[in-house]
């Protein structure tokens, strides 16, 4: 008599949601993000390639010219070129963390950035960024100040406050930067690893995030919030008692030269608050990655090769130390090659 095979009692295979599988084989696993890339086509990706290396060049030679020549020149060592020397300084360090890893990457059509080199760029791409918003915000302080007060210049702004106004600046923007940039990539990740942005942006990994838990962000938005809406009232306020000021110089020659220090830098700010706002507090859904990508290079591509150009350089003494600075390299260029010429040693 034959029996029926017996069935063992095999446990019934457990249901994982989708979500959940996701969450597990990326959230702790992913080691590479993949960047935006600026066109699909080889021939676009080049021409990315050359326009980004001419705009690090320009702003490497205009804030370069502008930090040694406020460095080297006596005339220059006043609180307006010495802040002009950290926005300088700001503006190659913002520019130098998000350009040349999307030069590299359309330079060799790849699109991947490790976890840990992601993670350092937002950190210091945040430093830069906070610390120049924080010091554009000082330098309207000095500006409020050499008019509206300019008998009590040299006692409000002496070298010591400035020192530390710019290490205020420094030292908040690193904290700001610690803080966001630790609480974002301590989120387990499960929406993938592609950043629709040509570097790390904090708001685009905040959109990898599978979190249910948000105190940490809403706490440090609202922190964020407070510190930028604090700094715009505050540059408001000191720009509404320059133009009171200005307006009452009896000199149409005083007024146009006041204007002219102030308005490029009102631009500045301008355009700098607009768009890291839009580009921060948007909602995801209402623009395109396309919009997000041109945002984003204005914000932090535009402003470091403009801003020697539109105020820094407009401004008189600093021409004369550059020109000073760029004919004596040449002249001293054109002193060594005619020795070597003549077979003697030239003399650094």
């Amino acid at each position: 008599m034959l029996r029926a095979p017996c069935r063992r009692n095999l446990p019934s295979p457990v249901h994982v949601p989708h979500a959940q599988k996701q969450q597990m084989s990326n959230g702790s696993s992913i080691t590479q993000f993949l960047l935006l890339p600026f066109a699909a086509r080889r021939e676009l990706q080049l021409w990315h390639f050359w326009l980004f290396l001419g705009i690090s060049l320009a702003a490497l030679l205009g804030n370069g010219l502008i930090i040694t020549s406020t460095a080297c020149d006596q005339h220059l060592h006043t609180p307006m070129y010495f802040f002009l020397l950290n926005l300088s300084l700001l503006d190659l360090g913002c520019i130098s963390t998000t350009v040349p890893k999307s030069m590299a990457n359309s330079l060799w059509n790849t699109r991947a950035i490790s976890y840990t080199g992601c993670a350092a760029q937002a950190f210091f791409f945040l430093l830069f960024v906070s610390a120049e918003y924080f010091l554009l915000t000082a330098m309207s302080y000095d500006r409020y100040v050499a008019i509206c007060k300019p008998l009590h210049y040299g006692t409000l702004l002496g070298s010591r406050a400035c020192v530390h106004m710019a290490a205020a600046a420094w030292g908040t923007g690193f904290l700001y930067a610690l803080l966001h940039t630790a609480s974002t990539f301590s989120l387990p990740l499960c929406r993938g690893n592609a950043v629709e942005q040509f570097f790390c942006e904090i708001p685009q990994i905040l959109k990898l995030s599978c979190s249910h838990s948000h105190l940490r962000e809403v706490g440090l938005l609202v922190l964020s919030v407070c510190l930028a809406l604090g700094c715009l009232v505050f540059i408001v306020v000191s720009y509404v008692q320059i133009f009171r000021a200005v307006l009452r110089i009896p000199s149409e020659q005083g007024r146009h030269k006041a204007f002219s220090t102030c308005l490029p830098h009102l631009a500045v700010v301008a355009l700098f608050v607009s768009t890291g706002t839009f580009a921060y507090l948007k909602s995801p859904s209402i623009s395109p990655p396309s919009l997000d990508l041109v945002v984003s290079v204005l914000y932090s591509v535009v402003p470091p090769v403009l801003n020697p150009l539109i105020y820094s350089l407009r401004n008189q003494a600093l021409k004369d130390a550059v020109r000073k600075r760029v004919t004596g390299r040449v002249s001293a260029a054109t002193h060594c090659l005619l020795s070597s010429a003549k077979g003697s040693q030239c003399s650094s």
